[in-house]
């Protein structure tokens, strides 16, 4: 029998290279190493002691730094997630008012192995407040008002369903005179937001209800209280369900104890009406009613 040495050793080559492209490739990620020393810095544009949230223009600077990480995915805390790399990055809140968030950030490393940290952030958005309400309230840079002791129905109160003082409306004069001094300034920020400071004389006029909510005890009456400082006007549409008929439509809340000059333990003041010279103001106390205020500007 002849052998044929040359077809043989095809037949030898080929099921090697047969047996060769059957095997399976394998493959491997190399070293698992999960990120290590991570760290989170986040800084609210134009916090300070007094706006610790900011001054309304809802930027957050978030700075990202570990070993060992190949990208960062950060759950901003308001429903986005970002994916970001080492370094400072720049986000913009725009729920208006004051909202707090909890940043959580996974650092991914090779592998899919990951290494997580979180903050939480109060941060500050100012409404686009209109400008006749801006201009208005402040004159274009700040305008100083007092009660409108002469006007009936300057302080004044009614149901929580209304926006009449049905109940009862002062007569001119009527109450105490610790109404009467207070001067509030109302300022217009650079960046179109309002501030607001009280000069009381060292008294406010409270409401009897109100008076442990302010930390006082009796009845109606003027009370010794700190209103010092500036505070950052958190403005937003009404959510009394009021209309154009008795409304402008806006609102803001004070920040603190809510205090402007007539305390009834509630913060935030619907604005029923508001002409240069004049504003009308309504707040849900802290006994569920409905109270008023008549400011005029400062003679």
């Amino acid at each position: 029998m002849k052998i044929n040495i040359k077809a043989i050793a095809i037949i030898i080559i080929a099921a090697v290279i047969g047996y060769s492209s059957c095997k399976k490739p394998e493959y491997s990620f190399g070293q698992l190493t999960s990120p290590s020393d991570l760290k989170l810095t986040v800084v609210v544009d134009s916090a300070d002691a007094a706006n610790p949230a900011g001054m309304g223009s809802g930027k957050v600077k978030i700075t990202l730094a570990s070993n060992n990480t190949i990208t960062y995915r950060v759950d901003l805390g308001d429903g986005r997630t970002q994916v970001m790399g080492a370094g400072t990055t720049t986000v913009k809140y725009n729920s208006p008012g004051t909202n707090d968030y909890t940043i959580t950030v996974n650092a991914v490393g090779t592998g899919g192995s990951t290494s997580t940290i979180s903050k939480k952030v109060s941060v500050f958005v100012a409404f686009v407040i209109p400008a006749d309400i801006l201009s208005n309230l402040t004159g274009g840079s700040s305008k100083v008002w007092v009660t409108d002791r002469t006007n009936p129905g300057h302080v004044g109160v009614g149901p929580a369903d209304g926006f009449t003082p049905s109940y009862y409306a002062a007569a001119p004069n009527e109450r105490a005179e610790c109404l009467y001094d207070d001067e509030i300034t109302f300022i217009k920020n650079a960046n179109n937001t309002v501030s607001m400071s009280i000069n009381n004389k060292g008294q406010s006029f409270f409401i009897g209800a109100s008076t442990v909510f302010y930390g006082k005890s009796g009845g109606d009456n003027c009370y010794d209280i700190d209103v010092s400082g500036v505070r950052n006007l958190s403005f937003m549409n009404a959510t009394s369900g009021s209309n154009s008929t008795n409304s402008t439509g806006y609102q803001f809340l004070v920040p603190g104890n809510g205090l402007i000059n007539f305390g009834t333990g509630g913060n935030t003041y619907e604005i029923l009406s508001l002409t240069s010279t004049q504003i009308f103001l309504r707040n849900i106390g802290i006994d569920g009613l409905a109270w008023y205020q008549k400011l005029k500007v400062k003679p």
